[in-house]
């Protein structure tokens, strides 16, 4: 059973059921409209506003709108820590985030509150990893910057020597973080451009290297053999700047660095002297620090690094699937039942 914060704060040791209401007359704060029909699965059951904006609430309106709220569907955008708990209330049981990632949420907090807290894992990888495929080209073929030509009207002809790229056929590709969206990034480009493969890991993957002929090597091999470097690791303190100036400076001048993870895994300081200074040869993002970025940041107006606005699980599939848990872990966590995917 949950612990609940009275029991915690007068004997962490000792764990007391957190008290509920009866369902019906729970109060549920959606942090953003999310697609498809959960939402009403879930009005059938609990009494639900949805925060109507397209920018997320500011932290002002999250504490005043999380006040008697006996659970939470959030976003990454959404800091849930402590004080937002205590904020809410004892009431409080569950935060389910709308999200693989939670380091938007104190997960420690939570516990020792009795809060259950849970995430969306799964149901996005083939989406994601499509995404860094998708980078991958755009960066190293200049898709963006030679799209954007067209449109400014700047094309004048064809031009023998005019946006040259690097292929990936035959070239090295490097997973950083071999989970399931490595994994399946891998699949797609070593299998579709025969590419050889090597990936850092906690532990060996046998299935890679049965299937792929992949080769698990420490970050700094795999920085400076590879061609073709894709970032796939959680968010924790030890990924925090893992791609930092002197990881980048392994790299070969002719490398494209994907990042579909996190923001913060790359040193973004760094990132930009090493675009302008042709140290690698572009990089393509799906997420930033912060994000958005502004529109003239440094990394925005490089012709060499092409950012998207973190859209790496946006299919119709993965985002309605991702409904589909959210809703369930919360109704769940709202019946003191096992969450369907729990990161407590």
């Amino acid at each position: 059973m949950p612990v609940s914060k009275k029991a915690a704060k007068g004997n962490p040791d000792v764990e007391t059921p957190r008290t509920r209401i009866e369902t019906m007359k729970n109060s549920v704060l959606v942090t953003r409209q999310i697609p498809g029909e959960s939402l009403q699965r879930l009005r059938e059951v609990c009494e639900v506003e949805v925060w109507p904006e397209t920018l997320p609430p500011s932290r002002d309106e999250l504490c005043r709108l999380v006040k008697g709220r006996h659970g939470l569907l959030t976003m990454l955008s959404d800091r849930v820590d402590g004080e937002l708990m205590d904020v809410a209330g004892d009431q409080l049981c569950v935060v389910s985030n709308y999200a693989v990632g939670y380091n938007n949420i104190d997960v420690d907090a939570a516990k020792t509150r009795g809060i259950a807290v849970g995430n969306t894992p799964d149901v996005l990888t083939d989406a994601t990893a499509d995404l860094a495929v998708s980078l991958l080209f755009a960066a190293s073929r200049h898709v963006l910057t030679a799209g954007n030509q067209v449109c400014d009207g700047e094309w004048k002809t064809w031009e023998p020597t005019g946006w040259l790229g690097v292929e990936p056929a035959g070239k090295t590709l490097g997973i950083v973080g071999m989970g399931r969206i490595g994994k399946a990034t891998a699949k797609r480009l070593v299998g579709g451009w025969e590419m050889d493969l090597l990936y850092t890991s906690r532990s060996d993957q046998t299935d890679m290297e049965k299937e792929l002929s992949g080769r698990r090597v420490e970050l700094d091999t795999l920085l400076a053999e590879s061609d073709f470097v894709s970032v796939h690791v959680a968010l924790t303190d030890q990924t925090r700047n893992l791609i930092d100036e002197d990881a980048i400076s392994k790299m070969k001048s002719t490398a494209v660095l994907v990042n579909t993870a996190r923001g913060e895994i790359i040193d973004q300081d760094a990132l930009v002297k090493a675009l302008e200074s042709r140290s690698i040869f572009a990089a393509g993002l799906d997420v930033t620090t912060p994000e958005p970025l502004s529109a003239d940041h440094p990394l925005v107006k490089s012709p060499h690094c092409v950012i998207l606005p973190h859209i790496g699980s946006a299919t119709h599939a993965s985002r309605n699937a991702m409904s589909e848990i959210a809703v369930d872990n919360l109704i769940a966590g709202l019946s003191d039942q096992p969450l369907r995917c729990s990161v407590t």
